[in-house]
């Protein structure tokens, strides 16, 4: 049987994802877990989060999840990162005053800003609801999603990534936002696939299916 990791901190969506995935993949087993030992045993694994930045980071340092993520990327397996748990794999992020992440890609975190505007409009920060994505590259985990499909966000802080040709997916709420990222077996995305219903599931059920290479 193919197992998943969750890795649980504390700060992220759990339920909802652990629910999603039992929904899509059929013989796998989902571990919610905090235990070096299952995460590193797991087939893939996936890092969730939802909150502000400061506060996931101290909890990842402090559990030492940051080793246990250098470690999954490292050892090659499908590796997904959700929301914040996305971001925290960026180098910096402007949240909370300015807080340093794990650093695996280049790039940082950015606030929307107080006076963000579309065509004249002012736009609502955060960032709440269905929005297009543009799929930039070609990846497994597009697999039977239409471009530009609609997935669900919330976030006041958006991804800019350094190195383009990581990007898979961009979305424009004001400016562009790099809302979706792979290299290797790592992929990304700031969207919550398991609350974006048909596509968000179809996402989820190719990376249970993924082998981590492109």
């Amino acid at each position: 049987m193919s197992t998943i990791a969750v890795i649980d901190y504390g700060m992220g969506n759990l339920h909802s994802v652990a629910k999603a995935l039992e929904h899509v993949g059929d013989g796998v087993e989902v571990w919610v877990t905090a235990d070096p030992e299952k995460v590193r045993s797991a087939d893939r694994v996936l890092l969730p989060g939802v909150g502000a930045i400061r506060d996931c980071m101290a909890e990842i340092r402090r559990l030492g999840v940051d080793q246990e993520v250098a470690e999954a990327i490292a050892s090659g397996k499908p590796f997904l990162g959700i929301c914040v748990g996305y971001q925290a794999l960026m180098q910096h992020s402007e949240e909370n005053g300015g807080v340093d992440c794990l650093g695996h890609f280049e790039g940082n975190v950015n606030y929307f800003g107080d006076e963000l505007k579309e065509a004249g409009e002012r736009l609502k920060v955060p960032h709440m609801g269905w929005n297009q994505v543009e799929q930039t590259i070609d990846h497994p985990l597009w697999a039977d999603i239409p471009d530009n499909s609609r997935f669900y966000f919330v976030h006041s802080y958006y991804v800019k990534a350094q190195q383009a040709e990581l990007v898979a997916g961009r979305t424009r709420y004001g400016v562009d936002c790099d809302v979706a990222m792979a290299r290797d077996n790592v992929f990304m995305t700031q969207f919550h696939p398991e609350k974006s219903h048909t596509v968000g599931l179809q996402l989820l059920k190719n990376f249970l299916n993924w082998n981590g290479k492109v």
